[in-house]
């Protein structure tokens, strides 16, 4: 009321101005890009590099390999694809220039042989250079792909390389599983040295992502994993070994989510588990699946690792059609947007490239119409559900085979330029 008689004594106008002042809008941020990502696997040289550069001369094998990656490479951009996850720790091994782990065989044939190059730094100066982004990915806790002596052997006759193997310097961390030697993940200093290993790459390469695959706790009914004796050192205080284990893969990803953003935090981490988390049936909480679940199967909560904010974002496999029963394309991708939907981390959707065009008993609908039609309905629901933020290939050199071509080509006209 006071402030009204001031006003009129003053002789002030009630009327509005003339021009009223512009409210300026906030700067829009322009929408991301969808992720249109491929997995670049080195294991076994699946999809890189060629078997043949590993039995020519140094110089001609440098060549071959550098070739065959800058034609994939080319291949990716044609295709449309903005995103590499390159294999870079396939097992005990790397395939870029490390203080802590020996050269990866599949360079040269020999574990701890200098390529002669770093094929890390020449993926990412190449794919920088045409537009892609790179993230590296890694198998965390896989030392060997089988336990053969020559295996072995191999393993032992880097003790006079620097760096050695973990399994020259660590062979107390060393356990079988799956018939594979793997890290035991109850050791404290096992994961300590991981997150050493993912430190080492952020302060030696540019990456734009660290991802870790599936393989936590991987061990089948014929090969476990004896962690008996870590169990007993460390697990009391759980009720159950599976809570014990749950936790110790839990505390890995903490510490390397922690150590990532301290050291570079624009670089994005994430995981790309088993596509079911837990059956509904085993808890109300899971998806009306009847599938492998990675809480129970690798002992990994990837539920609870987003519901924490652990990851910048999830890449669930599911490699499943629409009409698969037991795992329902359509089920899993619904199930895990409502997962991130709360959250700040990103759900990118692992689908299986592998099984298009090849035929199966369980999943025809994989070879109907040369599998086109199944790729485009999950293509089209990824793009639907808001909370999906884009699809990760299953896996690059099957965009070379000739089952797949019809798929490629219905890709390139959907992502590409």
């Amino acid at each position: 009321m006071m402030m009204l008689c001031i006003a009129t004594i003053a002789g002030c106008s009630h009327k509005p101005p003339e021009k009223p002042v512009p409210v300026i809008p906030p700067t829009a941020e322009k929408a991301p890009q969808p992720m249109r990502g491929v997995w670049l696997t080195t294991v076994s040289r699946l999809d890189w590099p060629p078997v043949a550069s590993v039995r020519a001369a140094p110089q001609q094998r440098i060549e071959m390999q550098k070739r065959a990656m800058t034609d994939k490479l080319d291949n990716l951009v044609r295709l449309g694809v903005n995103t590499v996850f390159f294999q870079v720790k396939p097992d005990g091994t790397a395939l870029y220039h490390s203080a802590i782990l020996p050269w990866s065989e599949v360079l040269t044939g020999t574990v701890g042989e200098d390529p002669g190059y770093d094929p890390l730094a020449f993926v990412l100066q190449e794919a920088h250079k045409r537009g892609l982004k790179v993230h590296a990915w890694l198998n965390p806790y896989r030392v060997t792909m089988n336990t053969r002596p020559a295996t072995v052997a191999a393993l032992e006759h880097t003790r006079y390389n620097s760096p050695s193997s973990v399994w020259v310097t660590h062979r107390d961390w060393i356990r079988i599983a799956s018939d594979r030697y793997v890290l035991d993940p109850g050791l404290p200093e096992v994961r300590d040295w991981i997150t050493s290993v993912v430190t080492e790459l952020l302060e030696r390469y540019n990456v734009d992502g660290i991802q870790f695959d599936d393989y936590f706790y991987y061990e089948t009914p014929q090969s476990p994993l004896d962690d008996t004796q870590t169990w007993r050192r460390y697990g009391q205080a759980y009720a159950d070994k599976a809570s014990w284990r749950r936790n110790n893969t839990l505390l890995l990803i903490k510490q390397v989510s922690t150590a990532i953003k301290a050291k570079k935090p624009a670089v994005e981490f994430g995981v790309s588990p088993a596509g079911v988390w837990r059956n509904q049936s085993d808890d109300p909480r899971g998806s009306d699946t009847r599938g492998a679940a990675a809480y129970d199967q690798a002992s990994a909560d990837t539920r609870q690792w987003v519901a924490l904010g652990l990851l910048d974002y999830i890449a669930p496999q599911l490699y499943w059609p629409f009409s698969r029963e037991v795992a329902r394309y359509d089920e899993l991708a619904r199930w895990w947007a409502r997962v991130v939907k709360p959250t700040h981390t990103r759900l990118y959707i692992g689908v299986a490239l592998y099984k298009v065009g090849t035929p199966s008993r369980t999943e025809p609908d994989w070879t109907i119409e040369e599998g086109v039609p199944e790729l485009k309905r999950q293509l089209d629901l990824n793009d639907k559900v808001p909370e999906i933020s884009g699809t990760i290939l299953f896996r690059e050199d099957y965009l070379n085979q000739p089952q797949n071509a019809a798929a490629v080509n219905y890709l390139r006209s959907r992502w590409g330029h």
